[in-house]
């Protein structure tokens, strides 16, 4: 299993779930956020904006699904054809275990099993 976490304009955000859902996979975990990247924020006048606002989108996915999911949120996330700036970051890491806190189930890539408390 893996993690993807993607920081992306919060604009494209409703475009991005919509994907998302449409292809399987609903389970997804958003969160304001601010920060730059290496454009070091952006200059308007005199005002020199260092923070700017993104969202940022979780979700744990199959390894068979890695390059499904990354594909739909840089198609969906990507201003114009060629994308710019700011259009955002995807981190993609390994997830060992997975507990669902209400029916005690754990998930591993072996399989899942049900855990006594």
């Amino acid at each position: 299993m893996l993690m993807i976490r993607a920081i992306v304009r919060p604009e494209k955000v409703d475009v991005i779930l919509e994907q998302l859902m449409s292809e399987g996979f609903p389970a997804v975990t958003k969160m304001n956020v601010s920060g730059r990247g290496k454009q070091r924020g952006i200059k308007i006048g005199d005002i020199t904006y260092d923070e700017l606002p993104k969202e940022l989108l979780m979700l744990v996915v199959p390894d068979a699904d890695k390059d499904l999911v990354i594909g739909l949120i840089m198609g969906a996330a990507r201003t114009g054809d060629r994308g710019s700036y700011g259009d955002g970051k995807i981190f993609v890491s390994s997830v060992d275990e997975v507990y669902t806190v209400s029916s005690g189930i754990r998930e591993t890539n072996a399989g899942t099993q049900e855990v006594s408390l």
